[in-house]
């Protein structure tokens, strides 16, 4: 018999509609059932492509005789954290404090009035590794709630105290300058991997936030070393396993620190950003690689993430089927020289070994390998590596594929809108835009449809029950801006001003600070705030640069000031923790750079319109348009004509305007270099 999940859009919530665990959504519907029957709830937060979730799902969810305890002494709430990253924040905050570690699946049991009193992630069936098996944890909660109930509520009461201790008071004090950003790049630098790109040892995350800081950085101050980081991080990704050689698009980490097993679930926020990032490094060196891995990832994105509706779907699960029936990770994606020959025949496997780096030991488990660009390959025949790579990615078509969670995210979409207008915008793919501007579509009509407030999450066309949270409304923002930008097209401009109207009234607080969920949102134990990017940019950042961005296209002084202050606490994290403000300290370089204001008088997709968006100043913010009416949409072009009929750019920063030119060079010189004055 199906439970209560069955009514939900969340696809990681639907896989467990047949558990035998009487499952609630989150709801207070549950919370007063647990009152009622005077039993805790058990919270188990986790999201579809997450490989240990699945594992404890099939070990204990789906165990007749571990449901039944459960469905007796617990009320039983399964939250999907990419459904409700304002309940996991906070939950995920108290697991850490008291544990000094977090991750999915998480378990969490509270109190009928939400207050968390014993946690934890993973549990195995069996006790293992000092690890208690889940029953056993199971029977003590239970014990302890009948039996020594004033401990619990103590206990409870304690880390609802702590954590109400943590808030931001402010957003910090004033704007960063030269010298936060100078120590953050020094910061950097010192955990920078010399041998193999990136920062950190392993498990290797994507730094696509920390190299957009670095990209802006070189092209406000000429920093060759910020660039040379930049590049070579980069190439390095792009050459591993991280990176799908034969399908195009990044999986979500690489467990060593050379870049070459990953854990192989495909996110769409990962994509989005590293698509971006290499389209912005190709602006900044004109490198070949880059060009053809943002080209590639974005068609990755469309191919294999694009759902019926236009939107972008949130996940490839890591697992897949492999040739025994197996459900295995990786198995969609790597070979054994065995399944080269196969396919390839003697000779073109062993050019495909070589230049894959598949070994007979493997790379990876039972001696598979993950396909990478190992060495320099010298002079390799271009034309043999695209016939190779055109077979092989036939046959992996074959294979059993992993499966995708389809609900669409609209924080994601916002930063999946961005990547794919410039990407189409920069390598003249007009259909890379049009699928931007569909996903931007689906987003207004269904996100945003009736209620005026952005919906977190869709699935099949229908909004989910969820609220944005503020990374919705600053990524979807920025999204539209960069689809203003490219397509002329005044009305998204509007809209990105009508979100983030909402960011001035209900997401920010007194001193500049934001917060994570509206001021009319559901009330959790704690308000949840967190100004650090992660694998996405912090909605506090993503929303300071899509206000920054927004205030250059208007001139508007509430949007302007709302962006310094929500700066100010990348002026006290920069220094200290660079790695994880990356895309605060990006828009940190936009706000001293001016951020430049590009007004094109002249065609969409002319010269000049073309060169202003492959302007590196960072941040720069470009109207493009002509005839009666534009001025209206984008107030950029009040006041532009064109100069001896041509058509004519103007670029301002800080209110002072250099001279107009109808000159293509000349714009890209103004926009190429260090700003003046």
């Amino acid at each position: 018999m199906a439970n209560r999940l069955a009514q939900t859009t969340s696809p990681y919530l639907l896989q467990h509609v047949d558990n035998p665990v009487d499952w609630w959504p989150w709801s207070p519907e549950a919370f007063e059932e647990a009152r009622r029957r005077d039993v805790p709830v058990l919270l188990s937060v986790g999201y579809a492509a997450c490989h240990w979730c699945h594992v404890m799902a099939h070990e204990s969810f789906e165990d007749e005789a571990t449901a039944a305890y459960m469905n007796e002494h617990f009320v039983s709430v399964k939250v999907d954290r990419e459904e409700r990253p304002d309940v996991d924040a906070v939950y995920m905050e108290a697991v850490q404090a008291a544990t000094g570690h977090g991750g999915w699946p998480m378990t969490v049991f509270l109190t009928a009035d939400g207050e968390p009193f014993y946690f934890g992630t993973y549990f195995p069936p069996e006790a293992r590794h000092g690890s208690p098996s889940f029953r056993q944890v199971l029977e003590g909660v239970a014990a302890a709630w009948k039996d020594r109930r004033d401990e619990v509520a103590e206990v409870a009461g304690r880390i609802v105290a702590d954590l109400a201790g943590r808030s931001l008071v402010h957003g910090g004090d004033g704007v960063p300058g030269e010298s936060e950003v100078a120590q953050a790049l020094l910061g950097l630098t010192r955990e920078y991997d010399e041998q193999h790109g990136g920062f950190g040892g392993a498990p290797k995350f994507p730094p696509s936030m920390a190299v957009e800081f670095l990209l802006r950085h070189y092209a406000r101050t000429g920093s060759e070393g910020a660039l040379q980081m930049a590049a070579d991080t980069c190439a390095a990704m792009a050459r591993g396993g991280i990176y799908d050689q034969l399908g195009g698009g990044f999986a979500r980490y690489s467990v060593d620190r050379e870049w070459i097993v990953p854990h192989f679930e495909k996110m769409l926020y990962d994509n989005a950003l590293l698509c971006r990032v290499y389209a912005h490094l190709w602006r900044a060196t004109g490198s070949d690689e880059a060009r053809r891995i943002a080209l590639e990832t974005a068609d990755f994105m469309v191919r294999e993430l694009r759902t019926a509706e236009g939107g972008f779907a949130s996940a490839l699960d890591a697992d897949s089927e492999d040739a025994d029936g197996r459900h295995v990770e990786g198995a969609y994606y790597v070979w054994t020289p065995a399944q080269l020959r196969e396919v390839l025949g003697e000779d073109d496997a062993a050019f495909a070994a070589a230049y894959y780096g598949v070994t007979e030991d493997g790379t990876f488990e039972e001696g598979a390998s993950v396909l990478r660009l190992p060495g320099d390959a010298g002079s390799v025949d271009a034309d043999r590596v695209a016939d190779v790579r055109a077979r092989l990615l036939a046959a992996r078509e074959q294979r059993p594929r992993p499966g995708r969670d389809d609900k669409v995210v609209a924080a994601w979409n916002g930063l999946a809108i961005a990547a794919l207008a410039e990407t189409g915008a920069y390598f003249d793919r007009p259909d890379l835009v049009e699928r931007a501007t569909e996903a931007a579509d689906l987003l207004v009509r269904v996100h945003l449809g009736e209620v005026a407030r952005l919906t977190r999450t869709s699935k099949d066309g229908r909004a989910g029950d969820n609220a944005g949270v503020l990374e919705d409304y600053g990524d979807v923002a920025e999204g539209f801006l960069a689809l203003a930008a490219v397509t002329g097209e005044g009305a998204w401009l509007e809209f990105a001003g009508f979100l983030l109207d909402i960011v001035l009234e209900q997401f920010t607080g007194e001193g500049g600070q934001l917060y994570d969920t509206a001021h009319d949102a559901e009330q959790l134990i704690r308000r949840p705030q967190d100004p650090t990017d992660s694998a996405t940019p912090s909605g506090w950042t993503a929303a300071a640069g899509a206000l920054l961005s927004y205030a250059a296209y208007t001139g508007s002084e509430p949007h302007r000031t709302a962006a310094e202050g929500a700066l100010g606490v990348v002026k006290a994290l920069g220094p200290r923790v660079p790695r994880f403000v990356g895309w605060g300290l990006a828009v940190a370089e936009a706000l001293l750079d001016g951020p430049r204001e590009v007004a094109v008088a002249g065609p969409v997709g002319g010269e000049l319109h073309r060169t202003a968006l492959l302007g590196r100043a960072p941040g720069a913010v470009v109207a493009a348009g002509e005839g009666p009416g534009v001025g209206a949409e984008f107030p950029l072009l009040v006041d532009r004509p064109l100069v001896g009929g041509q058509p004519t750019a103007y670029v301002c920063r800080h209110f002072v305007c250099s001279a107009p030119t109808t000159n293509a060079g000349e714009l890209a010189a103004a926009l190429a270099g260090p700003a003046g004055g």
